[in-house]
């Protein structure tokens, strides 16, 4: 089968795109899926780089859950998966057969709703930048609605990372929530998931994608490009209080988050595009008693949740562009220049067009 395979860390010559790559079979409790698209992410490109850093060095070369990576090389990427069931493996019936499914990503390697072991498909086992993939029965959720394989393929781990945030956060009805980064995937996904939930989202972002937010439920938009973004907040809500501010973005401006929010207001993050290594002042943390919530993946039950939401129609898909597998080092060049709103697509060749 054709596949993008990550040979290595690196830059993007680190990923190549194969035609010799063997059909995986199912095991016990899996399935064999047909992908027909599969959405874009952060955590390809920090993956690929190895640019999550340890504990003790932000600048060490390290994988997803640094210390205890289950990455090896070669591995194929890619989380969004959606497609159809194409064979079955022991203990699954053969009435999945056939089955269009959208792939849950997160590997729970537990039976409760626990995140303390959690892994992912693209990092721990092979993921969807593929022709086929293999994944746990439990994981390939069938669908019925009117999207199309590219559209679903937006939604899984940008919306389920987002839907993880709020629920971290416990935002409620009625409470305002300022997304920073809110023009990418994960970020649009919550401007439209607090709206699902009864919260008022404010999107920071840069000027020229202020409309596009605004399109999918933003309250007001913020230039992230602003001299003072307390200012510009303020001035955006109304002088009204932000409840939530959920981050994707951290970087120099950290501590300007802090002061935006509320007193006891809660901070969730999920992301940090502009820097992971903040600078943070106390005093602002424990004189405002605000509560900081780091999130990652998300839960089943968010999951169900956010496939709810999917096909009850109360969020969309934000598809920007689609790609030919073939065609990945263009897609992920496009990817990390930022220059859209939503989610971009790559579709194996023989489904494209």
């Amino acid at each position: 089968m054709a596949a993008v395979v990550l040979t290595r860390h690196g830059g993007l010559d680190a990923l190549e795109y194969r035609t010799d790559v063997p059909v995986p079979s199912p095991g016990p409790g899996e399935v064999l899926i047909e992908v027909h698209a599969c959405g874009m992410n952060n955590t390809d490109v920090w993956v690929r780089e190895g640019a999550y850093g340890s504990e003790t060095d932000p600048q060490a070369i390290s994988t997803w859950r640094r210390g205890r990576s289950t990455l090896t090389f070669p591995r194929i990427q890619g989380t969004d998966s959606v497609g159809r069931v194409v064979a079955v493996g022991a203990n699954v019936p053969e009435t999945r057969l056939g089955e269009r499914v959208i792939i849950d990503f997160s590997l729970y390697n537990r039976d409760d709703d626990s995140l303390a072991d959690i892994d992912y498909i693209g990092h721990g086992r092979d993921g969807g930048y593929a022709e086929y993939q293999c994944v746990p029965a439990e994981n390939a959720h069938a669908v019925d609605t009117a999207l199309s394989d590219a559209e679903l393929a937006t939604f899984c781990c940008a919306y389920l990372t987002g839907e993880h945030m709020l629920e971290r956060a416990a935002v409620q009805p009625g409470e305002r929530v300022l997304v920073t980064g809110a023009s990418g995937g994960v970020g649009s996904g919550i401007v439209q998931l607090c709206r699902a939930r009864g919260a008022i989202p404010y999107a920071m972002t840069r000027a020229d994608k202020a409309d596009a937010l605004m399109d999918i439920g933003a309250e007001a938009v913020i230039d992230r490009d602003s001299a003072d973004w307390v200012a510009a907040v303020d001035k955006a809500t109304g002088g009204q209080p932000i409840d939530v501010v959920a981050d994707l973005v951290a970087g120099p401006r950290f501590n300007d988050l802090l002061r935006i929010l509320r007193p006891e207001g809660r901070y969730t993050t999920a992301g940090a595009i502009a820097g992971p290594v903040v600078e943070l002042d106390l005093r602002t943390l424990y004189l405002k008693q605000l509560q900081l919530h780091g999130s990652s993946q998300g839960r089943r039950s968010d999951f169900a949740r956010l496939l709810g939401y999917i096909l009850d129609g109360k969020i969309k898909p934000l598809l920007s562009e689609t790609y030919r597998l073939s065609d990945f080092h263009q897609a992920q060049s496009d990817f990390m220049a930022k220059d859209f709103v939503g989610k971009l697509v790559v579709i194996p060749d023989r489904h494209y067009g």
